[in-house]
């Protein structure tokens, strides 16, 4: 009695195979490798370069932003000159040791920039950093 090893043609394959959903999940991984660095900022700045090394993240900042025509910006959202203060609290949660990035275009007055670093500062913000590009040799 001789039992038959190998299945004939005819026989459906009962094993999965898995080469081509590993080849799929690869390919999405790199392009969400490549494209979450792009999606950090959406107000869209030409900032100044500077030699600085950058500052240790220990929990997700808030980044503040003024573009070239003044306007200022919460994360993507923008917001008049006097509501800056009151949004970030409620952001917040009244917590004034939150880290907060300023990103400044390189065009726009330095007096703005200082005059919102300011105020993040008179309202008792300790955590406030400015954001540059790094310096190309």
């Amino acid at each position: 009695m001789a039992f038959k090893l190998n299945r004939s043609k005819d026989e459906p394959m009962s094993e999965i195979n898995v080469t081509p959903f590993v080849d799929v999940m690869l390919v999405l991984l790199i392009i969400f490798m490549v494209t979450a660095p792009l999606l950090t900022v959406g107000v869209q700045v030409d900032l100044p370069e500077s030699a600085a090394d950058s500052l240790p993240d220990d929990q997700e900042p808030l980044t503040i932003t003024i573009n070239s025509k003044g306007e200022v910006f919460i994360q993507e959202h923008q917001v008049t000159f006097k509501k800056i203060v009151p949004k970030l609290l409620a952001i917040a949660k009244n917590r004034t040791d939150t880290r907060i990035y300023v990103r400044g275009d390189k065009t726009i007055n330095y007096g703005r920039v200082l005059e919102v670093m300011g105020t993040l500062s008179g309202a008792g913000f300790s955590k406030v950093a400015l954001i540059s590009e790094p310096y190309k040799q």
